[in-house]
């Protein structure tokens, strides 16, 4: 019977076979220890001598990292094991015998497992981050797609920036100037419009020559964008978001998470309702810490978001930014018009923003003047001005990083591990 690495708990004490390859394995002179995965996961296959003929057990004793076969055995209850289960073999088939492989079981430098990536892929912590990354993509689904979302996907070609920056990719579209996305935000508050709720998920790209832990040049993006609702429901529903998709990782991933030694005791703690800061209390609080350099007015840098969450327990909400710092569309505080409805969502342990958010302006005579003051023009924006004119209603939204999301629920330091194949600042290959 043919089956699954991730299904042999179904088939106890029965003989199967599984298409797989040998990651690794030691031997001695009665018995060989196979350790194999099949992308569904890792399990351990037992060569004894005794139970095999001699043609089987050299074959297992010789085999090369990351030959491919299909092997044969029973499957059986092992509480040694993280995964539960061995495999007690019978059989060995041969399909690719690999030779020098480059990745061995010995210590690589980043550059050189980067250069491989395509490789590195295949190792149990590489794979262990997939499986996460791939269990919050579903998770993210699951919630909007329980919560009455509408899944929209804005285009990747655009003929403007989404906040007025120059961090572009810019390329020739024909006879015309057009950008790689650097967010679908523009475009989600169009589809809010025309049905309430919607999400997009989807690549985005920054032109930002930054070589920080926590850039890429290419990421992904979940962007949500709410008609009816204002600051405080948006800040609600990215709690019990972020909530939902940790729980969803503790349930699913456990094995993922053992393989990285993540503390579970951290992501057990992130459940809805988060502390919130404001701004003005971020920078008394950094004073306090001895961050004199800060000034009411300037951005925070990753110590500083650092230092602010270390004063919590859980993720923590930075609310009422200056406008000055902030993109043109955010809508002013009505009774503090120099700061802005929004909030940034900084995750703990050092892991920075995962969301930014805001309550966009409604107000078309204020978008016209926020369209004079950064210099927007052209039908590029027009398109973006017309949403105020025609049925106008408040609405907020916001968007989560999912690599940084990923690193954070991993435990993983470097957000170049959370997604296949990264694009650094000086890197594009593989």
């Amino acid at each position: 019977m043919k089956t699954t690495i991730s299904q042999v708990s179904e088939h106890v004490n029965q003989e199967v076979t599984i298409g797989s390859w040998l990651a690794n394995k030691r031997s001695s002179g009665k018995i060989a220890f196979l350790q194999l995965r099949d992308g569904t996961g890792f399990i351990q296959g037992v060569v004894v001598k005794a139970e095999v003929d001699e043609e089987t057990f050299q074959l297992a004793k010789n085999m090369t990292q990351e030959t491919s076969l299909y092997i044969t055995g029973t499957v059986v209850e092992d509480t040694r094991s993280p995964f539960g289960y061995e495999l007690q073999v019978k059989q060995l088939e041969v399909i690719h015998e690999s030779s020098d492989y480059p990745i061995t079981p010995k210590e690589h430098g980043t550059e050189f497992l980067m250069d491989h990536r395509h490789l590195w892929l295949r190792s149990k912590k590489q794979h262990a981050i997939m499986k996460i990354r791939n269990d919050i993509i579903r998770a993210t689904y699951e919630y909007f797609n329980q919560n009455g979302y509408v899944k929209i996907d804005p285009p990747i070609l655009t003929g403007a920036s989404a906040e007025g920056t120059t961090e572009l990719f810019h390329t020739k579209y024909f006879d015309e100037e057009a950008y790689l996305s650097q967010s679908g935000q523009l475009y989600m508050e169009a589809a809010a419009m025309a049905f309430g709720k919607v999400f997009s998920f989807g690549p985005t790209f920054r032109a930002e020559k930054s070589k920080t832990r926590r850039h890429l040049i290419e990421f992904w993006m979940i962007e949500p964008e709410m008609a009816f609702m204002d600051h405080e429901d948006s800040l609600i529903v990215q709690e019990e978001y972020v909530s939902y998709i940790a729980q969803s990782v503790l349930k699913n991933c456990r094995l993922e998470l053992d393989v990285l030694e993540r503390d579970v005791s951290k992501l057990e703690n992130i459940q809805a309702p988060f502390p919130r800061i404001t701004y003005d209390d971020a920078i008394k609080l950094l004073k306090e810490k001895g961050y004199d350099d800060i000034e009411w007015g300037e951005d925070f840098g990753a110590p500083h978001e650092t230092a602010i969450a270390e004063s919590f327990d859980k993720p923590v909400f930075i609310t009422e930014y200056p406008a000055n710092i902030k993109a043109f569309y955010m809508k002013p505080h009505p009774e503090r018009p120099e700061v802005v409805l929004c909030a940034d969502l900084i995750a703990p342990e050092g892991y920075g923003e995962i969301i930014g958010g805001s309550q966009r302006i409604d107000d078309l005579h204020l978008m016209e003047q926020r369209y004079k003051e950064h210099h927007l023009t052209g039908d590029a924006y027009e398109w973006y001005l017309e949403l105020r004119k025609y049925g106008s209603v408040p609405h907020s939204g916001f968007g989560l990083g999912l690599e940084r999301t990923v690193a954070w629920m991993s435990g993983v330091e470097h957000v170049r591990e959370t997604i296949p194949f990264p694009r650094l600042l000086n890197r594009l290959y593989p």
